[in-house]
């Protein structure tokens, strides 16, 4: 089978930042999905499973109530390697326009405060697994990277040049 778009970046290359992941047509319509990267693969740390929760729950609200993407909004939810998350919107538009929505997301979670949207038994299928204090550390972490970054770099996703890392490669390099 031909690898997904996702599994053929290079992912030894890849660093925090918005990338556009693919583009689908639906019904003469773009769905686009993007990266939202929040970690270094294979380099750094994925975020922690409760912590990467509670921000899906908090970033899914404010996206969907937020006066100009909660219409173009389809999707909003983490990777399963817990490195970053997939924005999914209808259009398309260049990832760099993504940009300030993601800040100001990450922001509100960095900033949050109260209980986590939507972590009840009535609508979470794992209510229990939270960690706020967690996420939101995360998200500062996140929201210095977006504000300091080179503009030029966190847009491009880099192309597969090699699909699995050389032996004698160190696993967690710096």
């Amino acid at each position: 089978m031909d690898l997904i778009p996702s599994f053929s970046v290079d992912h030894t290359r890849i660093v925090p930042g918005i990338f556009e992941s693919r583009v689908d047509i639906m019904d003469g319509a773009a769905i686009t999905t993007y990266d939202v990267r929040l970690k270094r693969p294979n380099k750094e740390p994925a975020v922690a499973p409760a912590a990467m929760h509670t921000m899906e729950h908090v970033i899914a609200t404010y996206l969907r109530n937020h006066p100009c993407w909660k219409d173009r909004l389809v999707y909003w939810g983490p990777m399963g390697c817990l490195t970053g998350f997939y924005i999914i919107i209808k259009g398309r538009i260049p990832a760099s326009e993504l940009y300030p929505v993601m800040l100001e997301a990450f922001r509100y979670m960095r900033d949050f405060e109260g209980e986590v949207p939507g972590a009840t038994p009535e609508n979470c299928g794992n209510y229990l697994m939270h960690d706020l204090p967690m996420a939101k550390w995360e998200a500062a972490r996140y929201v210095e990277y977006l504000e300091t970054a080179d503009l030029n770099r966190i847009f491009e996703y880099p192309k597969a040049e090699r699909l699995k890392l050389e032996p004698d490669m160190e696993f967690f390099d710096s």
